[in-house]
């Protein structure tokens, strides 16, 4: 058996997609082994952490006063420094399910535009739950390498990754980012369009969660072929009572246009942004979608229809970004080329 393998095989080194929706985990060698909602239950009164992702995920809006679930990350940015910390501990915990002596090196993703004193908040996090080293690399370049784009060439690739707080839209060439722009609009901001919408056209009070449920059985960016409708219930504002509604695609469109349109904007206002050279290779390459906002029904068709560009919808829009800072995490020359300071 040689060292190497050896070594891969005990490598603990983390590349973790810290998200405002979800946190996936990359293992060297194993790939993405967790993927999880970034919530956390605490106990208000004493502090203490009840549970983590999926589990306190489910308590989102159904918890008893002393409860609170939290989403200690805001606008793809740490609202909550603590429990942040304590969130990506207990995920290094969790896949390496054993000796809390392990201290990996971490590739950590943060969005395009966050500033300094954000960085080094990520930074301290990482280093306090137990991490040795920590590199952070910015999400469109994550997402790039992640959908495969051979971003090492002299040649523009643009990449829209569309998360659950910000959608960053990046030009990435040798490397680096030619014109990189992130918007603080992602799936937070459509569900909360929809909770608003059916709350105004209906007085019917419905809570994120189902507001999200609605976004991916309905949600659409163009009309879709066929209708589609699905039965919601909440509370009548009017009379405070449960009731059940009918809600069909169209009305959900509605309900997400303005958060769709800021997204057309930001790929448009990038396409005028971009050096005539590169942008003479996005013609002919188009523009990968990447995120949980590429699943969103015929948002390519949506981004095609205004650009007259090809669009193209990575393979695993959820895992792109953590599949990419993997591939960083294996390559070392790589990594040096894309970290940020």
């Amino acid at each position: 058996m040689s060292m190497n393998f050896m070594y891969n095989m005990f490598s603990s080194d983390l590349a973790v997609d810290l998200g405002t929706a979800n946190t996936l985990i990359y293992v060297k060698g194993r790939g993405v082994v967790s993927s999880e909602p970034s919530v956390v239950a605490i106990n208000s009164n004493t502090r203490e952490i009840l549970a983590i992702g999926q589990e306190a995920k489910n308590m989102l809006g159904r918890t008893p006063a002393n409860i609170s679930a939290v989403r200690p990350m805001k606008d793809g940015v740490i609202a909550d420094y603590d429990t942040t910390e304590k969130m990506i501990r207990y995920f290094i915990l969790k896949v390496h399910n054993r000796k809390s002596l392990v201290r990996p090196r971490m590739v950590i993703c943060i969005p395009s535009g966050v500033t300094q004193v954000e960085k080094r908040a990520v930074k301290d996090s990482a280093i306090q739950a137990g991490a040795r080293e920590v590199y952070l690399i910015e999400e469109p370049m994550a997402a790039a390498i992640g959908a495969g784009l051979p971003i090492q060439e002299p040649s523009g690739n643009m990449v829209v990754d569309i998360g659950g707080g910000t959608t960053e839209v990046a030009v990435i060439s040798l490397s680096g980012i030619v014109y990189a722009n992130s918007v603080r609009v992602g799936g937070d901001e459509m569900d909360d369009n929809i909770v608003n919408y059916i709350k105004r056209q209906y007085n019917l009070l419905i809570g994120t969660a189902t507001a999200e449920d609605l976004k991916i059985k309905l949600g659409s960016a163009f009309p879709l072929e066929n209708e589609i409708k699905t039965e919601i219930k909440g509370r009548d504002l009017v009379t405070g009572i449960p009731k059940t509604i009918e809600i069909s695609d169209s009305e959900i469109r509605e309900a997400l246009k303005e958060s769709i349109g800021k997204i057309v904007d930001a790929v448009r206002i990038a396409l005028e942004q971009t050096p005539p050279e590169l942008s003479a290779d996005i013609v002919d390459r188009g523009i990968v979608l990447t995120g949980g906002g590429a699943l969103l029904k015929n948002l390519d068709k949506r981004l095609s229809h205004e650009t007259g560009l090809p669009i193209i919808v990575s393979d695993d829009p959820l895992k792109a970004v953590a599949l990419g800072s993997g591939k960083v995490l294996d390559d070392l020359e790589l990594l040096k080329k894309v970290a940020v300071e």
